[in-house]
This record gives structure tokens, C-alpha cells and sequence, in this order.
């Protein structure tokens, strides 16, 4: 038993002796300063330590938290964008508002001129429709039978002869363009009471032009010269004006030369309109005119 007592002992002590070097080693290293700071050893070496393992620790945290802000950072971008678009937007809008009210307004007031300079009574109107069927040849108004329109009455913007009423309801009316195929109207090249050209407008199959027929071939006729109404088809009073002519085709002396009017009053794009308020007076009768006229039995 003590043999094998001192056998163990004996195995013992070399890790005792191990564990008592280490420890003199750590207290002598934990003791040992550096001659230029006075630091301890160890100290310096576990901030070594910290330091190598604190530095990527520290650059991954540091990228990590920049990939964050930046995406932070894009988002806020992106929200302040969508809001900079959604302002640049509503500022068009309102800048189209603008030009529409600006538009609405001198088209008004063009309308105000036309009710003071013209001899007749205007009613203001607003187009409420056309018909894209024929050419845009026909138009609706929002002025009917309640406001004094009437059939025939003549449609006019400040620009010159719009048309005539074709159809009426209360509320609304029908007006059938001077562009259209069918439409016939008394005209004159120049002023009424100095010219006497005379013929008839009518549609042209084309949106925005007019024919002038039953021109005579020997009556000159120049380009740029203005078209106005003769009153004589008994719907429209005399004086209007139509156009503007902007060709003349002529054959010879004795065939009647067709003129090309461009109409002066902007038909596609209008808005506005005036109905004037204009009843032609009556036609005296036929053997009335003619003087000694006998009627006859019937």
C-alpha cells in the first residue's frame, strides 16, 4: 500500500511542478512591464488580441449597419420621388386647368364682343356633342325651344357662320353645319353693296372647306378676297361672314368658275357658339310682287 501511495505521488508531482511553473510564468507575465510605457505585458497582448478580433467584428458590423442605411436611405429616395412626381402631376393638371379657363374665358369674351357689335340677339350656347358619323357636319347645343331657339335660326361665332338649327327639343337643339354636303347658302365675293358676284356655298365632301358654285366664268375673282352672306336664301340675314377664298377654278368665260373657301369660323375646334335670334322676314307672295298680276280661279 505505501509503495504504490508513493508511485502515485510520483505521478502527481510532475503535473504539480508543471502547474506551479505556469503559474509563476502567468504571475511573472502578468507582472512584467514594458520598459518604455510601464504597462503591464498583458495587458498590452490582450488588447492585441482584442483588437485583432474586435477589428473584422467591428468592419462586418459597420457594413451591415451602412447596407442598411443605405437601403433606408434608397427607400426614403424612392418615397421622396413618387411624392415629387405625384406634385409634378397635379402641377400639369393645374396648368392645363389654367390653360382651359384661359381659353374658355377669351372665347367668352369673344362671344361678349359679338353680342355688342351685332344687330341681332345672340344667345350664348355650349356644344354638348357631334356627330363623328358625317364628317362632324352636325353638332348639338345645349339651347332648345325653352331658351327661343327656333328652327333655321343661325348659328355664329365671333369668327363668322357656324350653320342653322335643324332640330329642336327643349333643352337642347341641332345644329347641321355650313360644311355640310347638302347645306346651300346665298353668298357674295366682297361686300354686298359693291360686288356682284354672287353664287351659292355649299359642303365640299372635305371637313373643312366649302364650294362656291354659279360663279360666272367672265366674273374675276381673287384669292384672299372675303365671303359673306347675300340673305336671299331667306334663312340667313345678309352680311355674315364665311370665308376666305383660298383657290378659284375656272374654265373659260362661258362656264361658271368654282371657288374654294376656307370657312372663318374654327368649325372643328369651337366650343362656344351663338345662336342668333333671327327670324327672316316673311316672302312677299309670288303674284304679288309682279304688278297687274291676275290670280288665279283656284
Amino acid at each position: 500500500m505505501i509503495e504504490r501511495s508513493q508511485k502515485e505521488v510520483w505521478k502527481i508531482t510532475p503535473w504539480i511542478m508543471v502547474a506551479l511553473l505556469l503559474g509563476n510564468f502567468v504571475l511573472m507575465a502578468y507582472d512584467a512591464r514594458q520598459t518604455e510605457t510601464n504597462q503591464r505585458v498583458i495587458r498590452v497582448w490582450a488588447q492585441t488580441v482584442a483588437d485583432f478580433v474586435q477589428s473584422p467584428v467591428t468592419s462586418i458590423t459597420g457594413a451591415v449597419t451602412g447596407y442598411f442605411r443605405s437601403i433606408s436611405s434608397l427607400r426614403t429616395a424612392q418615397d421622396e420621388n413618387d411624392a415629387y412626381k405625384q406634385r409634378i402631376q397635379e402641377l400639369e393638371v393645374e396648368v392645363q386647368n389654367a390653360k382651359s379657363l384661359k381659353n374658355e374665358n377669351e372665347r367668352l369674351k369673344s362671344l361678349l364682343e359679338l353680342k355688342e357689335t351685332s344687330k341681332y340677339k345672340i344667345l350664348p350656347a355650349q356644344i354638348i356633342g357631334r356627330d363623328a358619323s358625317a364628317w362632324f357636319s352636325t353638332s348639338i347645343i345645349n339651347r332648345g325651344s325653352l331658351d327661343g331657339v327656333k328652327l333655321n335660326m343661325p348659328v355664329v361665332t365671333n369668327g363668322g357662320l357656324v350653320g342653322r338649327v335643324t332640330a329642336v327639343s327643349p333643352l337642347t337643339a341641332q345644329i347641321d353645319l355650313i360644311t355640310k354636303e347638302k347645306s346651300g347658302v346665298g353668298a357674295v365675293v366682297g361686300e354686298l353693296e359693291t360686288s356682284n358676284t354672287l353664287g351659292v356655298i355649299t359642303g365640299s365632301g372635305q371637313r373643312d372647306l366649302l364650294e362656291m358654285g354659279y360663279v360666272p366664268g367672265n366674273v374675276e375673282v381673287s384669292v384672299g378676297e372675303t365671303v359673306f352672306t347675300t340673305g336671299q336664301d331667306g334663312i340667313y340675314p345678309p352680311g355674315l361672314k364665311l370665308g376666305e377664298v383660298i383657290e378659284v377654278k375656272a374654265e373659260s368665260a362661258t362656264i361658271p368658275q368654282l371657288i374654294v373657301v376656307r370657312p372663318s369660323a374654327g368649325l372643328s375646334s369651337m366650343q362656344e357658339v351663338a345662336v342668333l335670334l333671327y327670324e327672316p322676314p316673311p316672302r312677299p307672295k309670288y303674284e304679288e310682287t309682279l304688278p297687274n298680276a291676275v290670280k288665279g280661279d283656284n
